[in-house]
């Protein structure tokens, strides 16, 4: 990357905004990939994917921000300081998957220090994942928000995604896959 930034004209000329789209897409696609089980397709969306992430550490290599060493060290001590049962003193291997997740998400709230409970959820994600988010974030904090069927055209599909999380249903993948039917 760091040569494609100094040989080519328009690599040279790319910045972390110009990018964005370009992480959204392969995103996009690399959760296409997943969505088809072409293993070969998965292994070069990821290997897309992968790309964005140089890119981007590159170009804040060149301005002195950060270097993709950096990047994986923080992924490195991210995942020790929020696996304790795996790299922690006390490593237990019968945790459970729903404890481990709890544990999880109370280390990175101690870590994260947010004044709302809904803070660091990202107000761009589609709405139907945002929904996921914000109604998961409002119930760990005992606060479950109601959602009712019988709204406006706004709570209907808030009251489904109320339902299927009640019922352990990824609302998201589940409309994608409806939707992958009808094609």
């Amino acid at each position: 990357m760091r040569r494609l930034r100094a040989e080519c004209a328009w690599k040279a000329g790319q910045t972390h905004r110009s990018l964005a789209r370009y992480l959204l897409e392969e995103t996009h696609e690399t959760l296409e990939a997943i969505d088809t089980g072409d293993a070969a397709l998965l292994r070069e969306e990821l290997g897309d994917l992968l790309l964005q992430v140089y890119f981007h550490a590159v170009i804040a290599e060149e301005t002195g921000e950060f270097t993709l060493d950096d990047v994986a060290a923080d992924v490195i001590a991210k995942m020790h300081r929020r696996n304790p049962h795996v790299f922690g003193p006390e490593a237990a291997s019968g945790d459970t998957p729903e404890q481990i997740n709890e544990a999880w998400e109370a280390i990175k709230a101690a870590e994260k220090q947010r004044d709302s409970v809904t803070d660091g959820i990202p107000p761009t994600l589609p709405a139907l994942l945002y929904a996921d988010k914000v109604l998961d974030r409002l119930a760990r904090a005992g606060t479950p928000a109601a959602a009712s069927a019988d709204g406006d055209l706004g709570d209907r599909p808030l009251a489904l995604v109320a339902e299927a999380r009640e019922t352990g249903v990824d609302p998201e993948q589940a409309l994608r896959d409806a939707v992958r039917r009808l094609l």
